[in-house]
């Protein structure tokens, strides 16, 4: 039975006595202490709610709410699709949708808050999955689709590639789409600000501990050289849609100011 924890989703292949995940101070154990569920139960008690983001881009997000409530998208190209960050919820019609735009040629994940059912997404569709090997030791479930790259960039198809631009986890990962005026996938790598005009940095954010300034010079350096007009972030809403380059450059400078 596969068990998922409640608080982050991450999922177990037997039911531990603790989430390492939660455990780190860039998570956290509720005040009500660690709870448990199984994939079974999420799925029978949960949907996944679809929008079309553009024409080849969508979002899945579960209702109700489960975890730490992100989404996941879903990028389709000539090439094959990428199914970007994870979700818990696997459910059938999830399966039958994906199936009908294509299925999943690659998975790719920012980082360890989002790896949740990663080996069953892979094993449903056959699809490898790429985690930076900075954040191998986060890596709850072992799967054979898992591949570990190194370095600061990897093409997982023609226009697509993953920037290892650390922060909030030594092996944060964006994914960089190089179609039209170029799209970012950050994640929470980037945090999207409420106002959707400015983007920032943490090491934790439920705990609210800050990046160095010289990390954050460090982040943004490695976007240097790369366009994007649009950006969409780790929560449903967090959608840049014009000078997204821009707004992270100057957002970058701002942050780094207010930390000397």
């Amino acid at each position: 039975m596969i068990i998922l924890c409640k608080t982050c989703g991450t999922s177990y292949d037997h039911q531990p006595d603790r989430c390492p995940i939660c455990e780190d101070e860039r998570q956290y154990v509720p005040a009500t202490g660690q709870a448990w569920t199984d994939f079974e139960t999420v799925t029978a008690t949960h949907a996944n709610k679809w929008q079309q983001l553009e024409p080849d881009l969508f979002s899945l997000k579960t209702v109700p709410a489960f975890a730490i409530n992100q989404r996941a998208l879903l990028l389709r190209t000539p090439n094959g699709n990428v199914l970007w960050d994870c979700i818990a919820n696997l459910d059938a019609a999830t399966k039958m949708l994906i199936a009908a735009l294509g299925g999943i040629s690659a998975i790719a994940i920012s980082h360890p808050h989002y790896y949740t059912t990663l080996q069953d997404w892979a094993d449903a569709f056959d699809a490898p999955v790429y985690l930076h090997a900075s954040d191998r030791e986060w890596v709850m479930r072992e799967s054979p689709a898992i591949r570990f790259w190194e370095g600061d960039a990897l093409d997982i198809l023609p226009a697509v590639t993953l920037l290892r631009l650390g922060g909030h986890f030594a092996g944060g990962t964006v994914l960089h789409w190089q179609k039209g005026e170029g799209v970012l996938l950050a994640g929470d790598i980037l945090q999207v600000t409420p106002g959707k005009d400015a983007v920032s940095f943490m090491w934790s954010y439920p705990n609210m501990l800050p990046l160095p300034a010289r990390t954050v010079e460090q982040v943004t350096a490695r976007l240097e050289g790369r366009a994007y007009a649009r950006l969409y972030g780790a929560f449903e809403g967090q959608n840049i849609l014009a000078e997204a380059s821009e707004i992270v450059r100057r957002s970058g400078q701002k942050y780094i100011a207010c930390m000397k």
